[in-house]
């Protein structure tokens, strides 16, 4: 063996605490997976949590280690009893730290069209919803937080477009 041997060759114990002192140190990111879900009249699917004054498209924050569309196939259980895997991601919107939060990463996957059985079987499942509601974009607009609608047309303009755009507070680079 020769002295010039990799340190994860000649010691991978060493190597893999290498690497855990590193993850340590480096930044988390919040983590948040939300489901754009609309009817068969092209309206989208909004929730009304009792934990924040504005309506928001149905997800939530990622668990420790969970993936994005996982957390999103999670929340829409947990919350609405819905039982669909989310489709492909329409967007993910970067959000700088703001007041006693960290920054944010925010996905946006595609929930696809609800038939009337899937839309008859939605229910308040969890506590955290106060309603849900399917609204027209000038509804979801009114309702949303004015910093959500940019990223939710964003994810509706990838529906046709086919494009998923990264956005640093819901606006294109």
């Amino acid at each position: 063996m020769t002295e010039d041997k990799a340190l994860w060759e000649r010691d991978p114990g060493a190597w893999n605490a290498y690497l855990a002192d590193g993850n340590a140190r480096q930044a988390r990111k919040r983590v948040s997976a939300d489901v754009l879900i609309r009817d068969q009249h092209g309206r989208i699917l909004l929730v009304d949590p009792r934990y924040k004054p504005h309506w928001d498209l149905p997800g939530g924050m990622a668990e420790a280690n969970e993936p994005p569309n996982e957390t999103a196939r999670r929340e829409l259980s947990e919350e609405l009893g819905l039982h669909v895997q989310p489709g492909r991601m329409l967007c993910v919107d970067w959000h700088a730290p703001r007041g006693p939060w960290d920054d944010l990463l925010n996905f946006i996957f595609d929930g696809g069209v609800l038939n009337d059985a899937q839309i008859a079987a939605l229910r308040l499942a969890d506590g955290e919803l106060r309603a849900f509601e399917f609204c027209d974009q000038s509804q979801a607009r009114e309702r949303l937080h004015p910093g959500a609608w940019p990223r939710v047309a964003a994810a509706h303009a990838a529906l046709a477009t086919g494009q998923a755009p990264y956005l640093h507070e819901g606006h294109a680079l």
